[in-house]
C-alpha cells in the first residue's frame, strides 16, 4: 500500500483526503498541515505541523515519513488578497512548489499539484488540458508559474487543475459559494450574485477522489477536474435556493464590474472531463448529488 502525505491537511480538500482514507484504507496517510491538527479523528494516520514556506521542516518531515506521493492542496487561494499581496501569493504558490518539487525529484516521489481554472482568460470556456493558459489575475498567473516550475523539472508528476470546490469539513476558516449562499438566504439576507460568469462546481469530495486515483495510477501530466454541471454563478445560487427550498426573492443578481475587485475574473471556464474519465476513472456527482451529500453531512452534524 502507498504512504502518501499530504500538505494543507486543516484545508477542505484535506480534511476530505483524510476522510476518505480513514473510510476506504486505499493508503497510508501522513497528514501535515501549519499548527495542530484541525480534523477531529486522531486515530488511523499520522499527523506532522509542516509550513510550506519552512524549507528546511519541508525537508525535515519528508525525510522522515518517506511518503511514495505527496499531493499538494497547500495554497493562497483568494483571488483578492494574491492580487493585493502578490509577495506573499508568489512565496506560498510557486516558491512552495519548487521547495516540493526539489524534495521530490531527489527522492523519486510523485507530486499531485492542484491548480486552477483560473490560469485560463475564460473567453473560450470550456477547455482541454492542452489549451493555452492565459490568467487575468495575478493568483492565475501564479497557478501558471507553479505549472512552469512542474513541467520543467524532472519529478514524477500531476497537475490537476479545479474550479470553484465546495463542500463542509470540520472546524472550517473559509466558507465556499454553496455555505456561503445557503447561510444568507436562510437569514433572509439580501446578496449580490454575479450573472455574467459561468463555471462547473467541484464537490470536494470528487477532487478527493481525484486525487487518490491520480497517486493510485501514478498519473502523469494535466487533467482536468470538476463537476460536470455548467452554469452561471446566479444559476449556482438560485439551484442552492430551489434544493433547501428557501427564497430567491433575496438574489439580487448584478454583473462582474459592478463589484469593483481588486482582481480580475475569467467570464467563462468549464472543464472537458474527458481525459479524466478515461484515464483516471473519475466519475463526477451532479450539482444536484452534490447537494444532497452536503445535506446529509450537515444532518449528520447536527
Amino acid at each position: 500500500m502507498k504512504t502518501i502525505l499530504t500538505t494543507g491537511s486543516n484545508g477542505l480538500l484535506g480534511q476530505k483526503i483524510t476522510e476518505k482514507v480513514l473510510l476506504e484504507g486505499r493508503v497510508n496517510l501522513i497528514a501535515t498541515s501549519v499548527g495542530v491538527n484541525r480534523y477531529p479523528v486522531k486515530e488511523g494516520y499520522e499527523y506532522a505541523e509542516m509550513d510550506i514556506l519552512n524549507p528546511e521542516q519541508v525537508k525535515e518531515v519528508i525525510e522522515k515519513y518517506r511518503p511514495d506521493a505527496v499531493i499538494h492542496t497547500a495554497a493562497m487561494t483568494n483571488v483578492d488578497t494574491c492580487e493585493a499581496n502578490k509577495e506573499l501569493c508568489h512565496r506560498l504558490n510557486v516558491d512552495a512548489v519548487g521547495t516540493l518539487l526539489s524534495m521530490c525529484e531527489e527522492k523519486n516521489i510523485q507530486l499531485i499539484h492542484l491548480s486552477t481554472d483560473f490560469v485560463f482568460d475564460g473567453l473560450d470556456g470550456p477547455y482541454k488540458e492542452q489549451d493555452a493558459v492565459n490568467p487575468v489575475s495575478y493568483y492565475g498567473k501564479s497557478k501558471v508559474l507553479a505549472e512552469e516550475l512542474i513541467k520543467n523539472s524532472n519529478a514524477n508528476c500531476a497537475i490537476l487543475r479545479t474550479i470553484l470546490v465546495y463542500g463542509i469539513s470540520n472546524d472550517m476558516s473559509r466558507s465556499n459559494i454553496v455555505l456561503w449562499a445557503k447561510g444568507a438566504l436562510e437569514k433572509a439576507s439580501p446578496i449580490n450574485v454575479v450573472n455574467d460568469q459561468w463555471r462547473m462546481p467541484t464537490l470536494a469530495e470528487d477532487l478527493a477522489e481525484a486525487c487518490l486515483l491520480a497517486v493510485e495510477q501514478d498519473a502523469k501530466g494535466i487533467y482536468h477536474i470538476s463537476g460536470k454541471d455548467y452554469m452561471s454563478i446566479a444559476d449556482l445560487v438560485r439551484k442552492v435556493a430551489d434544493y433547501w427550498k428557501l427564497d430567491d426573492s433575496f438574489i439580487n443578481e448584478i454583473s462582474s464590474a459592478s463589484l469593483n475587485q481588486a482582481a480580475k475574473r475569467p467570464v467563462k471556464t468549464g472543464f472537458v472531463l474527458d481525459k479524466a474519465i478515461k484515464d483516471l476513472g473519475y466519475n463526477p456527482h451532479s450539482f444536484e448529488e452534490g447537494l444532497l451529500i452536503l445535506e446529509q453531512q450537515m444532518d449528520k452534524a447536527n
